[in-house]
């Protein structure tokens, strides 16, 4: 099972917020998924993000794959695998 740690999206119509997530790649966008591990919201200035760092990197080490986005969300938070 090859497992990604990517955004679903939540919230109103243009006005989304997105949860990050551990889920199935093969799993729809908005579908089933493993565990939630934080949440973003690009509507604040500047945008606003939070992580559970210790369930981030231990999803890594397991061998998670974060999206592009996903990514650069842990790099500005700090989080490397």
């Amino acid at each position: 099972m090859a497992v990604k740690i990517r955004l679903r999206r939540m919230g109103q119509k243009k006005n989304a917020i997105y949860r990050i997530v551990v889920a199935d790649s093969r799993s729809p966008r908005d579908g089933r998924f493993i565990e939630e591990i934080g949440t973003y919201d690009p509507n604040t200035e500047p945008y606003s993000c939070k992580v559970n760092e210790e369930l981030a990197k231990k999803w890594l080490a397991a061998g998670a794959q974060p999206t592009e986005v996903v990514g650069r969300i842990f790099k500005n938070a700090g989080i490397e695998k």
